[in-house]
């Protein structure tokens, strides 16, 4: 037990020092190929920070053969995303973190409530649902609102961010390194956070099977939190620089890029349709996540000025309730899947 935890901590500790590092050395790629923060905070870098999802989900449904490990780690995220909101909230100082949040954000997270309700909906249907061969019919969906949303989210931000991006150039610059340089050093934490992510499904599932927690509480809980906590360095990072919204934005884009990784899995899973074997305690997770978009999208239109509760606003100490709530529950089920 104790060998289990110490690998776990170890591959833990490798994706929290190589995610940062990766996204760092992105932001220098954008810099040196013109490519523009705007884009990166908005999409790449999204995508980058949940990398480890990517490889963890592949990894689970092909190698280990641990589908709710892989579906656990995705919907765990999305909820775990949502909570960091909280965490910028208390570091914000005295104002409430969506006071200086943009309006914009709604969009982006009115696609990813769409998208993790087509994930949950599909889970509850299990059997049900239509498949192309291995592939259910969710996974050609998924990946169409996905490109629809995030082209919809860059065309009406790029006008706002570009205008942000135009007045922090000077603030961020990377002179000191070439693009070479960059790119190596990108490639090179990349490979180490394959390696440890590809590892996690084998350390999550023998943990399932130790503590008697179950795969589904195990992938939601433990790997979620520590494939995520790329997101979490990113978004601190960006906060601490004044850049409120591409930290707002990297969260969003997170989940909606989860949900995409969740038709990729499927795609990798050819057993069958992955969420027609899955437990259905996923959907939970799923309708959890969709509840605290739900919280962060009153926070943003009704805009408080004040916190309430131990440096928080009541969105953030809502979000945070939910969030133990979505514990508790997989915690009571966690016999059942």
């Amino acid at each position: 037990m104790l060998l289990l935890w110490f690998q776990f901590i170890i591959c833990s500790a490798v994706i929290v020092f190589c995610g940062t590092k990766l996204a760092r050395y992105g932001d220098v790629i954008a810099e040196k190929t013109g490519m523009g923060r705007a884009w990166i905070g908005l999409v790449l870098m999204a995508s980058v920070t949940s990398l480890p999802e990517l490889i963890t989900g592949i990894s689970s449904v092909t190698i280990a053969n641990t589908p709710d490990i892989a579906l656990g780690d995705i919907m765990g995220s999305c909820v775990f995303n949502l909570s960091i909101i909280a965490l910028m909230d208390m570091l914000n100082g005295p104002k409430p973190i969506f006071s200086k949040a943009g309006h914009s954000h709604i969009l982006s997270a009115g696609f990813g409530i769409i998208l993790i309700s087509i994930a949950s909906i599909s889970i509850l249907a299990n059997q049900n649902v239509p498949a192309i061969r291995h592939i259910g019919i969710y996974t050609p969906v998924i990946i169409l609102v996905y490109g629809i949303g995030i082209r919809s989210v860059f065309l009406f931000e790029k006008k706002r961010i570009n205008e942000f991006v135009g007045e922090t150039a000077q603030t961020i610059q990377y002179a000191h390194i070439t693009t070479k340089e960059a790119v190596v050093k990108y490639s090179i934490n990349a490979l180490f956070i394959i390696i440890a992510a590809a590892w996690l499904p084998f350390i999550g599932d023998r943990l399932a099977e130790t503590t008697g927690l179950g795969r589904t509480f195990i992938g939601t809980v433990f790997i979620a939190i520590t494939t995520s906590l790329p997101e979490v360095v990113v978004s601190i990072s960006a906060l601490k620089i004044g850049a409120t919204d591409m930290a707002i934005a990297n969260l969003f884009g997170s989940n909606m890029f989860n949900i995409l990784i969740l038709a990729i899995d499927d795609i990798f899973y050819t057993k069958g349709s992955l969420l027609a074997d899955v437990s259905a305690n996923h959907a939970v997770t799923g309708f959890m996540a969709v509840l605290m978009t739900g919280i962060a999208v009153v926070g943003l239109i009704y805009r408080l000025e004040r916190k309430m509760f131990l440096r928080l606003g009541w969105d953030a100490v809502a979000l945070l309730l939910a969030f133990a709530g979505n514990i508790y529950l997989l915690y009571l089920l966690r016999g059942k899947g």
